[in-house]
């Protein structure tokens, strides 16, 4: 029980922050975050800063407990770093790469959407 409890209290310890650079400005970054955010079925949103471009979220609770990260966008230049502040990754858990993954997704629905959609096929024939 009592290594239990250490392991518990010491979640904390094993928080890190993660740091990715993306070649355009945070503002086209954004909506991809929030898409990740609000569409993938993994996430519970706490809150959203869309003037800050910050953004709280919690995830697990099934087989693992609930845990609380963070997202922020900072304009570096004119790139954008994303910087997620993760809950312990281990034992199965890679909060910061998956929470990129979805967002890379994301952006590459985003700007698939950008484009016209194809016409609808001539069915009056």
């Amino acid at each position: 029980m009592a290594i239990l409890m250490t392991l518990i209290l010491s979640a904390p310890a094993f928080s890190k922050t993660h740091r990715d650079v993306y070649n355009m400005p945070c503002n086209q970054l954004w909506p991809a975050v929030k898409d990740t955010l609000r569409n993938s079925g993994k996430y519970g949103i706490v809150g959203i800063d869309n003037e800050e471009m910050t953004a709280s979220y919690n995830m697990g609770g099934t087989l693992t407990q609930k845990r609380t990260n963070s997202v922020i966008l900072n304009k570096q230049g004119d790139n954008c770093e994303m910087q997620i502040q993760s809950a312990f990754s281990g034992f199965g858990n890679d909060d910061a790469g998956d929470f990129k993954k979805r967002v890379d997704a994301s952006l590459a629905k985003l700007k698939g959407q950008a484009t016209p959609p194809d016409k609808p096929a001539d069915t009056s024939k």
